[in-house]
């Protein structure tokens, strides 16, 4: 099995490493990553200037490629002919924060995985519900143990076309966790706040700033999943059609006079 792995971090990031180090147990893994950090750039695809891509090494020594485009444009450059050997399956993470309810379309480690089914790929994204803790001082061994172990029982059973896999591990050590559940996309809570500024020059800049965001522990959601230590994992589509609002809007009979 060949696989493509990205992340949104940047080639140098922990969770990028330990990753790769867990599925190269599976096959050959192809490491193609962003030179720097691209979290909540959402689906971003390149197509107003050149992309680079250079030879690197990942945090634990490991060679890698790097890139100056998004997470999506390291799919498409690979899919696209970068990479020469035909790829299985596109992983994404670890990313060290979680990626729930609506982050999904922010999050540029999901959107990697997006882009993988767009080019007709299985894609996977995982991620760590790493609370208050700081990254540099994160652990991603016990998380990589586990995205190994649930990627090889994916791909044993084949994910449907179209579809692609959110999953969230809670930080807690190998055998600390209560399972793993399937979920939906929970209600996330954005507290964002505009924060204005002027710099020294007295020219007013804006930040978005503002509390952490939190989420509606509903029952079966990614949300709940997580706060009662289980692994979440959220099957996704790109189709975003409201279908039970669809025959209400034909029967509006929209633009006849």
């Amino acid at each position: 099995m060949h696989i493509l792995l990205t992340n949104d971090d940047g080639v140098f990031a922990p969770g990028l490493a330990a990753l790769a180090q867990a599925l190269n147990r599976l096959g050959e893994v192809t490491v193609l990553a962003p030179d720097r950090n691209w979290s909540a750039a959402g689906h971003v695809k390149t197509m107003h200037r050149p992309l680079r891509v250079w030879e690197s090494k990942l945090a634990s020594g490991e060679p890698a490629l790097a890139t100056d485009g998004s997470p999506a444009d390291c799919i498409a450059l690979a899919v696209l002919g970068l990479v020469q050997d035909p790829i299985d399956l596109v992983v994404s993470g670890i990313n060290p924060f979680p990626n729930l309810g609506q982050d999904v379309t922010y999050s540029g480690t999901v959107t990697a995985a997006m882009e993988a089914i767009i080019n007709g790929l299985p894609g996977i994204a995982f991620s760590l519900d790493a609370g208050e803790e700081k990254v540099q001082e994160l652990a991603f061994e016990s998380a990589a143990a586990h995205a190994l172990q649930l990627t090889r029982q994916i791909m044993s059973k084949g994910l449907p076309n179209g579809i692609f896999l959110n999953v969230n591990i809670p930080y807690r050590p190998v055998g600390q966790l209560r399972g793993v559940q399937i979920t939906h996309q929970g209600q996330r809570v954005y507290r964002d706040a505009l924060v204005v500024r002027q710099d020294p020059r007295g020219r007013t800049y804006y930040w978005i700033g503002g509390d952490s965001p939190t989420g509606v522990r509903d029952p079966d959601t990614d949300f709940r999943a997580l706060a009662e230590d289980y692994i979440s994992i959220t099957p996704l589509q790109l189709d975003l059609t409201a279908y039970n609002v669809k025959a209400e809007l034909e029967g509006w009979n929209l633009g006849v006079s």
